[in-house]
């Protein structure tokens, strides 16, 4: 007898071998026609099978239909194979290569004569219909190494051939075919192509044959796929969002920034974006001193041995600009973490100077490649709001407790309520004392508990010197951004000969823990623009108010009106503009509305003579005539409230 064990705890009994198919079968027949796959064992032996599965012994097993992640993952790997079958049954000169699974879809690479068009792709997209809608049975079979090269030579899939001949010779390997086509792949995969409803071709572009420049150019169709028809809406519209939040578009209109063909992957900030800038990095300098880290600065410029000891010339040199003078070594600083250090090191520290907060807007330099740059949300010069703290193993999860509520209250202040948290655990390979990572680990599971976040356990994904957790915040439109982090480290103290004197007299090693809330300045500027779509709130707002004249004979009250505003903030002053061109009032309103200002003040003879403003507040929202000090009262309530 074989015996199921059922996610709910029950179990089902079969007087043989029986498939995933026939378990769902026996326990309803709505079930067995959601099936998708199965997922037997338990834990990290868990593995995710085709239905046609067959399970020869007692094991848990559950039934994976579109609502479970690892349905939505056999769909999208079964829609790329549904494009391949497609592209053959419109282009049989086409070869096939890869198609593997990525964030939201697929894509599939292909070698073919020509490029493939716009108009290609829709007719690629209608003809996968028409093959899902056959309702097609996808079959699995296994053929020896060497029998399935012969097999793909046979049928002229030289890329396939190629593929499979780097496997070891005495592996087998798993086909999947359905109706005419049949495709090399370790699955699983839907039972048949009528399971597969929800799609959408998406774009084409370069790729060369197996990431090497020096390889054929190949032909990569990018495709989403989902699990039902308002997912696939719902994804599409979060697509259209994103293209006019994108902040390359944005920092263009609003003349914040530009990239200069010059120094790729650099930052040339405009004199509004800089405004921008400022505000985020003064309010986190804020943050630094109101939280008790001290300010430190370290140098751009490191000399080759200290990334040696740190560990970091074997691991990332490729990433690392260098420079060589006088016949030595220097790297520019990926990283600002080895500096802190060296400003620990210089006196003696005691126990009782422990917590040691420094924090640095550290400028670091990684050497990205050219393809992976992505306007300033991914460059090769960016600033950090890099902090370290020195502490004890006992002084762990207080320190990451009081960080989580600190970065929850920034978040909150740039606009980001929703934050998921994940803790990374150690993995296989890593330095340090089982009882060192048990502590760290219990610190920073316990800080989550202790501030009622709910979390997720990432087993393994911890680096090497110590574990995490991850930051990620939503945006207005779903997207995820990992931005913060905390790391516990225990290598780096070592490697670099860290000590303080403990209240028993002997040298000790203290923990370091890598913290960032913000991350990278650049990209965090980058997601708040998309976030707001450009329409900064008023305390982050590079212009956060414009006075604008009907005629010349308000010229020198529109001038005092913006003298006063400004002086009215004594700190900073409001930041605003004047306009005395002269144009008509709706055609100034018209151009200063879409540099999406908070306030528009307009000034007539009538306002002049009150000693007032017309205020017109974005979205075209007309607020009335006020005096300039009811103005200046409903601005600073605005600033404050950061809303």
């Amino acid at each position: 007898m074989i015996h199921i064990t059922l996610p709910d705890g029950s179990q089902r009994e079969y007087p043989g071998p029986v498939t995933v198919a026939e378990v769902a079968a026996s326990i309803g027949t709505g079930l067995a026609k959601a099936a998708l796959a199965g997922k037997v064992g338990a834990g990290e032996d868990a593995k995710v099978v085709d239905t046609s599965f067959v399970i020869d012994k007692d094991m848990p097993l559950s039934i994976v239909t579109a609502k479970d992640a690892d349905g939505l993952d056999v769909i999208r790997h079964s829609t790329a194979h549904l494009l391949a079958y497609a592209v053959k049954d419109l282009f049989p000169d086409a070869q096939v290569t890869i198609g593997p699974v990525i964030e939201n879809g697929f894509y599939y690479d292909f070698s073919y004569k020509r490029p493939f068009t716009p108009e290609d792709l829709v007719a690629i997209e209608k003809r996968m219909a028409e093959l899902a809608a056959k309702d097609e049975p996808v079959v699995r079979r296994v053929l020896p190494r060497d029998e399935a090269v012969a097999y793909f030579k046979g049928i002229g899939e030289n890329y396939k051939a190629e593929i499979i001949a780097s496997i070891p010779s005495n592996e087998d390997v798993s086909l999947y075919r359905e109706g005419s086509f049949e495709d090399l792949c370790r699955g699983p995969h839907v039972p048949s192509t009528g399971k597969l409803k929800f799609f959408k071709l998406m774009k084409v572009a370069g790729a060369y044959w197996r990431g090497d420049h020096r390889n054929e150019m190949l032909q990569r169709v990018y495709g989403t796929a989902w699990a039902s028809k308002d997912d696939l809406q719902q994804y599409l519209h979060m697509l259209e969002e994103a293209e006019k939040r994108d902040h390359r578009k944005l920092g263009r209109e609003l003349d914040l920034f530009h990239i200069d063909e010059h120094s790729p992957g650099t930052v040339f900030w405009h004199p509004k974006g800089w405004s921008l800038w400022q505000e985020v990095e003064q309010y986190m300098r804020r943050v630094y001193r109101d939280n008790g880290y001290q300010e430190v600065k370290g140098p751009q410029i490191l000399d080759k041995t200290l990334w040696e000891k740190t560990g970091h010339w074997d691991k990332y040199r490729e990433n690392m600009f260098t420079t060589e003078s006088e016949k030595r070594d220097y790297a520019l600083k990926p990283m600002n973490c080895p500096g802190h250090i060296l400003i620990f090191k210089q006196g003696i520290k005691s126990y009782r100077d422990l917590p040691l907060r420094y924090g640095e807007f550290g400028q670091c330099h990684r050497n990205e490649p050219t393809g992976g740059l992505h306007g300033i949300m991914r460059v090769r010069g960016f600033t950090q709001d890099d902090g370290h703290v020195f502490c004890t193993e006992d002084q762990i999860q207080p320190e990451v407790l009081a960080f989580t509520t600190l970065l929850q209250k920034v978040y909150a202040d740039f606009g980001f309520s929703d934050i998921i948290y994940k803790v990374a655990t150690r993995p296989e390979a890593r330095i340090g004392s089982d009882e060192s990572w048990d502590k760290a680990e219990a610190a920073l599971i316990n800080s989550l508990e202790a501030s009622g976040c709910e979390y997720v356990i990432s087993p393994g994904d911890g680096a090497f010197y110590g574990p995490k957790i991850e930051y990620t915040l939503k945006d207005a439109i779903g997207r995820q951004w990992q931005c913060g982090t905390i790391q516990v480290d225990f290598s780096m103290p070592e490697r670099l000969d860290a000590e303080y004197v403990g209240e028993d007299g002997d040298r000790h090693r203290p923990v370091m823990l890598h913290r960032a809330i913000v991350g990278s300045l650049e990209r965090f500027i980058g997601i708040l623009i998309e976030q707001h779509a450009g329409a900064m709130p008023t305390w982050l707002a590079p212009v956060q108010a414009a006075v604008l004249n009907i005629t010349d004979a308000q010229a020198d009250y529109v001038r005092e009106v913006a003298q006063k505003l400004q002086k009215a903030f004594p700190n900073q002053g409001l930041r605003v503009a004047t306009d005395l061109r002269n144009e008509k009032i709706t055609y100034k309103i018209r151009e200063h509305s879409l540099q999406k200002l908070p306030y528009i003040l307009v000034a007539g003879d009538k306002e002049k003579a009150a000693g007032a403003v017309a205020v017109r507040a974005r979205g075209n929202k007309d607020l009335g005539v006020m005096s300039v000090d009811a103005f200046i009262e409903l601005v600073a309530k605005d600033i404050a409230a950061k809303a």
